[in-house]
């Protein structure tokens, strides 16, 4: 390994050791050491490891800072791997000279408004661990192309856009596991378009990932969110979101978790998703997906969304089940919380518990909400104490809401209704365990649907 005071760097925190660090890059063996010691920069320290070979950059067991006090990131790594993670398609200087680059033991600061962290292009089993990245732009930048990336055991935090941000980026086979990853002003984890598969973020705390009451954009943008995808121009799919935190401030406009395809007719460009065993809450929605397929949200505790828990828009293929929602301290307490699909297709919610859930108002809305979805069954589930009604389906078709209890428990009921169906055709209400609405149970227009083998209890 180098040692870079031999190179000359001071590690004082007020020289630029820049032209020493990139010395020690290109004339040592490969291994560049960080001694303890701060070391300020003012450009990019570049390993490219086509010229170079086998490299890595290494902290002193976390005692060794970096402070970036120019533009850009503050590291480098560029490789040139074009094939994909198909042993096949590597060329054999891959495996000879680029393959499995590793960051670790390290802090970066950045001082400079524009600087980041880490930036990464065309590399391939690249590992980043044992790392803290705090106030630059983006703590971890990934672009262009890159293949087999883990991320572990790191500190992403007050970062002023994006703590973890794949930016229109072709990558395939990511592992986000045992990070700390929060207070970044935008975004904890963001994948902007690009060609994004097989992801896995697990174990994560990812937390206040937005600028509540400093962002000021107009309430009909989208603000902060713990872990956002936009794949409005681009292609992501093979997602995991599992045994998380995913919380923890209302922020307008904001999300725990935003997913967005492309606006498409047939196959969707975001797909193949598991959202599973996580906390989610205190944000104005819990988990906001749009233009999406195949989808499976299970076992998460979902809380204090203030606008909705669940919203999906033109969603296919989907699976809600076994989830709980709300943690409302008392009646008095702010109207939150509440799942609404609109133009959906072929999904499924069962076994959900949700209790003194609200969507809309008197007129409209409920705890569970479908509008102009069809083929949507919500069975086997635990709807109480609702504010507004149970659950409100409006112009659906071939949707089916059976054995259910939808009651309202309390003394002077605020429930309209348990169930109605608005419009459309087709739809079934079947035996479910129905009470306590204060004006009809169940509701359905002329020719939206059929109500049999209920049970009505008082």
């Amino acid at each position: 390994m180098v040692n870079v005071f031999n190179f000359g760097a001071q590690g004082d925190g007020v020289n630029d050791d820049w032209a020493a660090l990139q010395h020690a890059i290109e004339s040592g063996d490969g291994v560049l050491h960080l001694n303890k010691g701060t070391y300020r920069i003012t450009k990019t320290i570049e390993l490219d490891l086509t010229k170079q070979g086998f490299g890595g950059i290494r902290g002193d067991s976390g005692a060794s800072r970096i402070i970036m006090d120019g533009a850009g990131p503050a590291i480098r790594i560029i490789g040139d791997h074009d094939g994909t993670a198909n042993p096949k398609t590597y060329e054999n200087h891959t495996w000879e000279k680029e393959r499995m680059p590793i960051i670790e033991g390290l802090e970066i600061y950045g001082r400079h408004p524009a600087s980041v962290g880490i930036e990464l292009r065309k590399t391939t089993k690249t590992v980043i661990t044992r790392v803290l990245v705090r106030e630059c732009q983006h703590g971890i930048h990934l672009v262009e192309r890159n293949r087999d990336f883990i991320l572990s055991d790191s500190h992403l935090l007050n970062n002023t856009h994006h703590g973890l941000y794949f930016d229109n980026c072709n990558l395939h086979q990511i592992i986000v596991h045992g990070n700390h990853i929060s207070w970044n002003k935008r975004s904890g984890i963001k994948s902007l378009n690009g060609d994004v598969h097989n992801l896995q973020i697990t174990g994560n705390d990812i937390e206040y990932n937005h600028n509540a009451g400093v962002d000021k954009s107009p309430n009909d943008e989208p603000r902060g969110a713990e872990i956002w995808f936009d794949a409005s121009d681009g292609v992501i799919s093979e997602v995991t979101i599992a045994s998380n935190t995913i919380q923890a401030t209302i922020q307008p406009g904001g999300s725990n978790i935003r997913i967005w395809g492309a606006d498409t007719d047939g196959v969707k460009a975001a797909r193949l998703f598991t959202i599973s065993g996580n906390v989610l809450g205190s944000q104005t929605r819990g988990i906001e997906i749009r233009r999406a397929q195949r989808i499976a949200v299970t076992g998460n505790t979902i809380y204090d969304s203030k606008d909705r828990s669940i919203l999906f828009e033109d969603c296919g293929g989907f699976a809600i089940g076994s989830n709980t929602f709300v943690w409302r301290s008392d009646d008095e307490a702010d109207q939150r919380d509440g799942i609404y699909l609109e133009d959906c297709y072929d999904g499924t919610i069962t076994g959900i518990t949700a209790t003194r859930m609200c969507f809309g108002n008197g007129q409209q809305g409920g705890a569970v909400t479908m509008n102009n979805c069809h083929d949507v069954l919500l069975g086997q589930s635990q709807i109480l104490d609702s504010f507004t009604r149970g659950v409100d389906l409006i112009d659906c078709e071939r949707c089916r809401v059976s054995d259910c209890s939808i009651i309202d428990r309390r003394k002077e009921p605020r429930s309209a209704q348990a169930v109605r169906v608005r419009g459309g055709r087709n739809n079934l209400i079947q035996n479910n365990m129905v009470g306590g609405a204060s004006d009809e149970l169940i509701s359905i227009s002329d020719g939206a649907g059929v109500a049999v083998t209920n049970h009505t209890i008082s």
